[in-house]
């Protein structure tokens, strides 16, 4: 079954998340350190058929990539290295943690939960994710 992946990429963590098999729907999938994502990412399409990666790209409010962006640059070309074959897209991540911690609050996440950044890593990677979804359909 074909996967996208989506991932909200950052200096010490990676939020992962991954759609259904008809491409409709995001899911939070992993938190994993960013170390090891392209470890994670092999492990991950050996078992699934990843046909796409998305990846959050920090923009500032006049279109200019971010500060943060450098880092996701080296990142994405060491995705591009492991997976020469699977496409990627770049996704303005703008606003992702915000909406993130409003979808934690609206789902009932109690509190203690809401401060753990593992949790908003990965409901990023799955705005991130939902947001290309929506936008290509």
């Amino acid at each position: 079954m074909d996967r996208i992946i989506g991932i909200d990429y950052g200096r010490k963590r990676v939020g992962v998340a991954v759609s259904d098999p008809l491409g409709i729907f995001a899911s939070a999938l992993e938190t994993v350190h960013s170390a090891k994502i392209i470890e994670y990412l092999r492990n991950y399409a050996q078992k699934e058929n990843v046909v796409r990666f998305v990846v959050g790209y920090p923009i500032n409010m006049n279109g200019a990539p971010s500060e943060a962006a450098k880092d996701i640059d080296v990142f994405l070309k060491q995705l591009a290295k492991a997976f020469p074959d699977i496409p990627v897209t770049l996704e303005d991540e703008r606003f992702t943690s915000v909406l993130a911690h409003r979808a934690m609050i609206d789902g009932g996440m109690k509190k203690q939960d809401r401060m753990k950044k593992e949790s908003v890593d990965k409901i990023s990677a799955a705005i991130i994710l939902q947001s290309y979804m929506d936008r290509v359909k």
